[in-house]
């Protein structure tokens, strides 16, 4: 073998390897469209996402849904999830029942989209506990609206999935845990976000909780590192892998619950072709974790 030879072999194998791994591990990879900074229409956007080896894609709800399915058919590409677009503006945990009506009717619509484009669930952040809103009236309020969105979930065969986000509500697995047997349905489940935990404790602490309540992943590096009291956003502030993440034992817990799905990127550096294709690469050596 040769000197060049040489030195290639060892890069060939770990990717061989990680391959192999990622096989091994039915865990498919999709990006979150809203994070796709790569200018273009919806169709380049996910010809873009397309060619830097994702398989799936995260459409936001409320889009021209024909444009969106016209871009589906053209790529290839599948529908991991449908985020709720309604969720942030007019959440379900508002104290005006004008406000959460309008949320409700954006839940509705987006379970709509998903079932258009053959998703399975929709992300929906289910409140926000600040701003005058207790945790209690979240937890209660959001959970009202939900179960009346419910019976269209049902008719339509799309679960509603709900998201772990920095809205001052559920910040420890116990408490998914609870806001889900209150809400006792199986048409709802959990979109896992798996950085955004990061704040409170480590991911592989909720995974064994919620178990296999989790319907779909968000994929997100995050580094305690750079978090700070004033600035605890900085943590997000890290490429895959080079966070404080422990991905093997993510996967190993998400393994233990026999996770098999969508892992949806929600991160950074996708606003270029190389930086959309880094992100799939890079995903795939977390899946190989």
């Amino acid at each position: 073998m040769t000197f060049a030879a040489a030195s290639i072999a060892p890069a060939f194998l770990n990717r061989a390897s990680a391959a192999t791994a990622s096989k091994q591990r039915d865990i498919k990879k999709a990006i979150m469209y809203a994070t796709v900074g790569v200018k273009g229409s919806v169709l380049e956007k996910f010809h873009a996402v397309k060619d830097a080896g994702f398989g799936g894609i995260e459409p936001m709800g409320g889009m021209d849904q024909k444009e969106v399915l016209e871009a589906f058919a053209a790529t290839g590409l599948k529908a991991a999830s449908v985020c709720c677009h309604s969720h942030w503006d007019k959440p379900l945990s508002s104290a005006d029942p004008a406000t959460r009506q309008i949320g409700l009717d954006g839940l509705k619509q987006s379970l709509r989209d998903a079932k258009a484009y053959g998703a399975t669930s929709v992300l929906l952040v289910p409140g926000v506990a600040r701003g005058g809103v207790s945790y209690d009236e979240c937890f209660q309020r959001s959970i009202v609206e939900i179960k009346k969105a419910i019976p269209l979930a049902a008719e339509l065969g799309v679960k509603i999935a709900i998201e772990n986000v920095w809205n001052d509500f559920v910040t420890t697995p116990q408490q998914a845990d609870a806001y889900l047997k209150a809400i006792d349905s199986p048409q709802v489940g959990w979109h896992f976000d798996i950085g955004n935990v990061g704040r409170y404790s480590p991911a592989e602490q909720w995974i064994p909780i919620i178990g296999k309540r989790i319907l779909k992943l968000h994929i997100k590096e995050f580094d305690t590192r750079k978090m700070t009291k004033e600035k605890p956003g900085s943590g997000f502030d890290a490429k895959f892998l080079e966070g404080t993440n422990d991905w093997p034992a993510i996967m190993k817990a998400l393994d233990a619950i026999g996770y098999a799905g969508w892992g949806i990127a929600e991160q950074g550096g996708g606003g270029t072709p190389e930086g959309l294709k880094d992100l799939a690469e890079r995903m795939d050596r977390i899946f190989a974790s």
